[in-house]
């Protein structure tokens, strides 16, 4: 197979190039920055943006199949990067694939395209997409757009299409979630939000990236998958501050002792959003109405219906995932 990996220099993009090289696949990159560990792998890099409709086609051609993995994530920054990132280069992916004749289109969307502001325990694919004005950042507002047009387009022009959901991606080389959590902790900034009994999904990185292996081997026309979006994490849920402390504990942190309520820190999210919206100040406030809500409320999905659909199943477990992250853990710590 030939294949495409858009932001496949990324965390969860690497996991699905090693993973499709493993196979035998020829793997092609389309990212930004430079990668010799990929170049070193024999991967073709093909250096772009996805908001660049030309260089997507030529990235695209020649192939079978395209993961579409390359977004900006984040809870703050202005609408008009979320859209022409997460949106307008979805677009520019999927005409690529029509005019390259691809046949195979994986995309990775996020469990926040369906949070309408509500605890979810355990739920499942039939949660509805919520109204634009529902959403209280623009990520998970631009990936909603985005996951639709994907889903939409299946079985146009021979074009077989999917969206995986993957919640909370964890593991070795993660440079956003793993690095903050720590560097919070060590300067005494991270509080627990809320009463600690909130359970999340969480997906270990090459379960996920196993995920997008296992739903592309089944795309074709008339598979169950064809169409559809799946919720990608592990079986069962976590307690989000045990977890927390868990992690920290194996870095060789203390466990977090300092707790907010879950309606403090959603008004002092609304408070901080304002202030920074009317002063233009650089950078995120340090809390918005979104994390509160994702840190103070349950959040944790099944698995089912990718079980059933592709053969969901994942291939690392938690405490050998947490053993392969424990050296990266207690290296952040010392920093």
């Amino acid at each position: 197979m030939h294949a495409l990996v858009t932001g496949g220099g990324g965390f969860l993009g690497r996991y699905i190039v090693e993973q499709l090289l493993d196979r035998g696949a020829t793997v092609r990159v389309l990212c930004r920055g430079e990668y010799p560990e990929l170049n070193a792998l024999g991967v073709e890099i093909v250096r772009g943006d996805v908001r660049d409709a030309e260089t997507v086609r030529k990235a695209t051609e020649g192939c079978e199949a395209v993961f579409h993995v390359a977004a900006v994530p984040g809870v703050w920054g202005p609408w008009q990067r979320y859209y022409s990132i997460n949106v307008q280069g979805t677009e520019n992916v999927l005409a690529a694939c029509r005019s390259a004749g691809v046949t195979r289109l994986v995309y990775t969307s996020s469990p926040s395209v369906v949070y309408d502001g509500k605890p979810h325990v355990k739920a499942d694919e039939s949660l509805p997409y919520p109204d634009g004005d529902s959403y209280l950042c623009h990520y998970p507002h631009s990936k909603a757009i985005a996951e639709r047009l994907v889903l939409e387009a299946n079985g146009a022009h021979g074009l077989c299409t999917t969206a995986l959901r993957p919640h909370l991606i964890w593991g070795p080389r993660d440079n956003h979630l793993i690095p903050r959590l720590v560097q919070r902790a060590r300067s005494g900034r991270l509080r627990q939000v809320g009463d600690g009994t909130n359970e999340i999904s969480m997906a270990y990185v090459e379960n996920v990236a196993a995920a997008h292996l296992q739903v592309g081997d089944q795309l074709q026309p008339g598979a169950a998958p064809c169409g559809q979006a799946y919720f990608i994490n592990e079986p069962e849920p976590v307690l989000l501050w045990e977890w927390v402390n868990r992690l920290l504990t194996t870095a060789g942190l203390d466990p977090v002792r300092k707790t907010i309520s879950a309606g403090a820190a959603r008004r002092v999210g609304a408070l901080l959003e304002g202030i920074y919206t009317l002063f233009r100040l650089p950078g995120e406030p340090p809390m918005t109405r979104f994390v509160a809500s994702q840190l103070s409320q349950s959040h944790s999905y099944r698995i089912e219906k990718a079980e059933r659909d592709f053969g969901y199943r994942p291939v690392v477990s938690v405490d050998e995932g947490l053993a392969k992250l424990e050296p990266e853990l207690r290296a952040l710590a010392q920093k």
